[in-house]
């Protein structure tokens, strides 16, 4: 980053850690390397502590949670993720980049129109599209329909099974559906 460029708040997407568990060091480095807002739940607060990452804000059921200083306390009753969603759109972050170890469609639909969601799970990285979505990408390249898909119609791909395919040559690839959005992943 040049020492003329300033990152403003809220430019970058958030990033809420719910877990690091098979997350390589290497992709977290390059997700930080922004400075993004970092939001993590109190499990893991002490290991992301102990990264010596920046900590804005800990997902914690208790007010007086003991905190870096500086480190908001976001109260969350039953579902950190669902409230940590909602805290970031009234907020007015645009966007939120989540580590976790598992994707449940439910736990994000809700949230697809209001705030931009990139979720990383080990070497996947899962994304909501809409219908004509288009990408670039090299020959080869392995792309995945998470869920069931109605009218799909591919450019591109070749159909490799049911919900997987992969790019034909180096170019863009695209889809098309008739549902308000679908999640696809893709290898980092």
């Amino acid at each position: 980053m040049s020492s003329h460029h300033i990152v403003r708040e809220k430019q970058e997407p958030a990033l809420l850690i719910m877990s690091l568990d098979g997350f390589a060091s290497e992709n977290l480095g390059q997700i930080l390397e922004w400075s993004p807002t970092v939001i993590v739940p109190e499990d893991i607060y002490e290991f992301a502590d102990s990264l010596a990452i920046k900590l804005d804000g800990v997902l914690s059921r208790d007010p007086d949670f003991k905190a870096q200083e500086n480190t908001r306390i976001i109260l969350t009753d039953t579902e950190p993720l669902e409230d940590c969603l909602k805290f970031l759109i009234g907020e007015g972050y645009p966007a939120v980049n989540i580590i976790t170890k598992e994707f449940a469609l439910k736990d994000y639909a809700l949230f697809v129109e209001d705030i931009d969601i990139v979720v990383f799970i080990g070497d996947q990285k899962i994304f909501p599209i809409r219908s004509g979505f288009s990408k670039w990408q090299p020959a080869g390249e392995a792309v995945h329909v998470l869920f069931e898909v109605h009218n799909l119609s591919t450019s591109g791909l070749n159909q490799k099974d049911r919900h997987m395919y992969e790019t034909e040559k180096d170019g863009f690839y695209s889809f098309t559906f008739d549902q308000p959005f679908i999640f696809i992943s893709e290898k980092i």
